[in-house]
């Protein structure tokens, strides 16, 4: 049973992805209209494959279909769909999921189920799995890389332990990558963490980082994190780690008085013993310190930033709308 995952330094140059393109695939999307998923169907249409996407509504369905996809209806909760969409597809790209805050252990529920039942129709196939993980919580402290082992696992871990449990299937037919996206993938309409911060930086009149701003938090864009999954595609062999991580790591400070600029709103630092009441929960994960490298990824994909920074954005206005 494979539970590290495969050594990357040593890979298929750049030149090798290129060629290995011209073979187009059906490819099924979970998340295939959301945040990330919407730029990397774009990034697979335009290599040419034909893109199967999961789609919860009658409006998903519809921008799915206005892309040159096609929709398919159906949630995390449908399993016998997931079965379906999987056994139709000559690989599987899983970004959605639930990010029900107010009851994760249902969402990480449902997270571990559709992702044992895609495992389960791709196992022996030799097929691809790209799964969505993240690298908030992989190292505190200090530059975690593509070589270190996600401390997750079992049913009742973040995400279900999907990660881990995807792994185990590198050597049971599965080409399983795991694709660890940077706690910011930001851009205009982002509503993830920093547009959290820019709304509590709103409602308290001040842009604040905690203690002394040094906690760093990686970064990528929108568009590179799409490309990075269309390039991944071609690259999956069983058991691949991929950083999705541009900058790896923007201090919390810079963050906090970029959007203070940006809002036209003072800036200052909170006391740790204070993070919750200023931030509520969000506050948690606004003090953690992870760095991450994406060395590994950059060298085996030919990977690398093209969109603007997160500080760019900022400052060009993407969090200044409420």
């Amino acid at each position: 049973m494979a539970t590290s995952a495969t050594d990357i330094t040593g890979a298929a140059p750049p030149a090798a992805l290129s060629a290995e393109k011209e073979n187009t695939m059906r490819v099924f999307v979970t998340g295939a209209s959301g945040w990330i998923g919407s730029a990397a169907v774009d990034e697979l249409l335009a290599d040419g494959h034909e893109v199967v996407g999961l789609a919860r509504s009658d409006s998903s369905a519809a921008a799915l279909e206005r892309r040159g996809a096609v929709a398919r209806r159906g949630d995390l909760d449908d399993l016998d769909g997931l079965r379906a969409g999987a056994a139709e597809a000559d690989a599987v790209v899983h970004l959605a999921n639930k990010h029900d805050w107010s009851d994760l252990a249902a969402s990480n529920r449902a997270e571990r189920g559709a992702v044992e039942t895609m495992l389960g129709e791709l196992e022996g196939s030799d097929r691809p799995l790209l799964l969505a993980s993240g690298l908030a919580g992989l190292a505190s402290g200090r530059l975690s890389t593509e070589a270190d082992r996600t401390p997750h696992s079992g049913p009742d871990a973040p995400r279900g332990g999907t990660e881990a449990l995807a792994l185990e299937f590198a050597d049971r037919g599965v080409r399983t990558v795991s694709l660890r996206f940077a706690p910011t993938v930001h851009g205009a309409g982002d509503q993830g963490f920093v547009a959290l911060i820019a709304a509590v930086a709103r409602e308290k009149g001040v842009s604040a980082w905690i203690g002394d701003g040094s906690a760093r938090w990686p970064a990528v864009h929108r568009s590179d994190a799409g490309r990075l999954v269309a390039d991944a595609l071609v690259a999956a062999t069983p058991g691949l780690v991929l950083h999705a991580a541009a900058e790896e790591g923007v201090s919390t400070r810079a963050i906090a008085e970029a959007l203070g600029e940006a809002l036209g709103l003072p800036s200052t630092s909170v006391a740790p013993a204070d993070a919750g009441a200023h931030f509520g929960w969000i506050g948690g994960f606004f003090g953690q310190d992870m760095p991450a490298s994406s060395e590994a990824t950059r060298r085996l994909l030919g990977w690398s930033q093209s969109g603007p920074t997160l500080l760019d954005d900022i400052a060009g206005g993407a969090y200044s709308a409420a």
